[in-house]
Order: C-alpha cells, then sequence, then structure tokens
C-alpha cells in the first residue's frame, strides 16, 4: 500500500478570496477548474458548492465552499467540507481499506460522488483531523491533475 500526498483542502466562507490570496498574495499558480472534472449533485447528493484549486507546482490546495451538512446528504459520517482535510492517492485502495478495517477505524465511502476520476474515502486520524484517500479510477482527461 503506497500513499503519495495529493492535496491539502481548506475550506472558507468565501471560496474566491482564498484563492486571490493563495494565488496573488503568495504566488501560487490556478489550477483551471476544467482540470478537475466534478460530478454533477443531484437528487440532494454529492457536492456543488464553490471550489478553486491552486498549486506551487507539486502539492495542490484544493479550497472548497463550508458545507456543514455534506455527510448527512450524501448518507456518511465523516464531512471533508467541514474543516477541510488532506488528502493523500494510493494505487491499491482495497488494501487502504482492509488496512483501516483491520484497524477497527471507521471511514466513509463517498466513492465518486465528488470527482468523476476519483473514489474517495475519508477517515479520521487520532485526534479527529479528516484524511482523505483516493485512487484514480477512470484515466484522466488531457490536462486533468
Amino acid at each position: 500500500m503506497k500513499l503519495e500526498f495529493h492535496h491539502i483542502n481548506y475550506v472558507a466562507e468565501d471560496v474566491e478570496r482564498l484563492h486571490r490570496f493563495y494565488t496573488e498574495v503568495l504566488g501560487l499558480d490556478d489550477i483551471p477548474i476544467s482540470q478537475f472534472p466534478r460530478t454533477p449533485a443531484a437528487d440532494g447528493k454529492g457536492f456543488d458548492g464553490n471550489i478553486r484549486f491552486a498549486t506551487d507546482g507539486g502539492m495542490q490546495f484544493h479550497l472548497a465552499e463550508r458545507d456543514f451538512d455534506v455527510a448527512f446528504k450524501n448518507g456518511q459520517v465523516i464531512n471533508p467540507v467541514a474543516k477541510g482535510h488532506i488528502a493523500f492517492r494510493t494505487d491499491d485502495l482495497a488494501e487502504v481499506l482492509a488496512t483501516l478495517d483491520a484497524a477497527g477505524i471507521p471511514y466513509s465511502d463517498y466513492g465518486t460522488a465528488f470527482a468523476a476520476e476519483w473514489h474517495q474515502v475519508f477517515f479520521q486520524d487520532p485526534e479527529g483531523n479528516v484524511i482523505e484517500v483516493h485512487q484514480q479510477v477512470t484515466p484522466p482527461k488531457e490536462g486533468a491533475l
């Protein structure tokens, strides 16, 4: 089971203001939203809040609109956009889930509810920090990250 840091997600009431801070003040590069294929929110599920992206060329920032009800709306327990999270990419999500199950760590499996190309699972560390692990499920579209 190999994990690679992929992104840090910050949540905000004003995503545009936060994005301007990271791109205009700190000089990070914008990642166009077109490079992040989202699963459309439908029937009250998914996430249709504002989201922007920035990068230093390696690590990504995902800046999302705070939504305290997203877990409830998706029939899950862990809410990845209440306070934010860190994210890892893996090439073997089944092994990650088996490891979590063996350790007795509950998780919320959102599948592709948020990102069309990633199967996302969220859980908490012993201090309650939210962690995402995702696996690419379809080849990325040209220009996608």
